[in-house]
């Protein structure tokens, strides 16, 4: 059999084991409360109280959640996710017995709030379509103004030329009465009595008649720019109304309208939590 050498471990000095010695007693220490924590951890039951504080308490702070940027879309599957744990939990704890009434008043809740949430997220799907059509809308109006004002001016510069043309000739008239009322006072008044009589017949008839049609044709064109003006708010009403109603649709699609609704079925929850532990004591109290 062959020699083997010894092969000698290396000297290491008395302070030099004392301090691997406290190193491990250390570590053992450690480990020891970690391992203890973790079974009392274990063995802690929390109470009804417990559990029924602390749900409340999160059904609360997620009913007062506010999401603060958009879109708030992103944040309903994450919300609705935490809501359904913090039921979860109250359901599945030892000192927690439900019935019926809750599990189906609870899935109600859920399923509602669920609804509108993805109604909501829906309405902010369509907010890129919602903005063009505000957009067409406007484009609507504003042609519908520029049309009426060109119609509007185009009335207005006829009513003005016929006007003035009838002033005119009522203008013109009423010098010829009064060359005529001069004649009478003349040299040949008696001369041309009978002509001046036809002739004063004759312009006061064309002054009244040129007269009557100024007041005709003022009326006319009053008429004609009121059926302008109701035509006007005929087309101009609806697209008003769209441009409001995309405007509203807007407006609450860019601020964060599920925050009712989900207020609304966290404090439902909290009430059907409530008269669960109403029903419980109920019971205990009969038998």
């Amino acid at each position: 059999m062959g020699y083997r050498p010894r092969i000698k471990s290396p000297r290491t000095s008395g302070r030099g084991n004392r301090t691997s010695r406290h190193k491990k007693a250390k570590a053992k220490e450690r480990k020891y409360r970690s391992i203890g924590s973790s079974i009392w951890e274990e063995s802690h039951v929390a109470t009804t109280e417990e559990v029924v504080d602390r749900t409340l308490k999160r059904l609360r702070t997620l009913g007062s959640q506010r999401f603060v940027s958009f879109s708030y879309s992103e944040h309903f599957s994450r919300w609705l996710a935490n809501l359904m744990d913090v039921m979860s939990e109250f359901e599945s704890s030892s000192t927690i017995s439900v019935d019926d009434q809750f599990v189906k008043e609870c899935s109600r809740i859920l399923s509602n709030v669920e609804f509108e949430l993805e109604e909501r997220r829906r309405k902010e799907a369509s907010l890129e379509e919602s903005i063009k059509s505000l957009s067409d809308s406007k484009i609507l109006l504003e042609r519908i103004e520029k049309e009426y004002a060109t119609r509007a001016r185009e009335i207005e510069g006829r009513k003005t030329s016929e006007i003035k043309r009838l002033h005119s000739s009522i203008d013109s008239l009423r010098g010829e009465l009064d060359d005529v009322a001069r004649m009478k006072t003349g040299f040949f008044r008696a001369i041309l009595k009978k002509a001046r009589a036809q002739k004063e017949t004759e312009v006061t008839q064309r002054l009244n008649a040129a007269q009557s049609e100024l007041g005709l044709t003022m009326q006319n064109f009053a008429a004609e720019q009121e059926r302008l003006r109701d035509e006007y708010e005929r087309k101009k009403q609806p697209a008003i109304e769209q441009i409001r109603d995309y405007q509203k649709e807007i407006e609450n699609i860019e601020t964060d309208g599920s925050i009712e609704d989900r207020r609304v079925a966290c404090e439902a929850l909290v009430n059907a939590v409530n008269a669960l532990l109403q029903r419980r004591t109920v019971l205990a109290s009969i038998d």
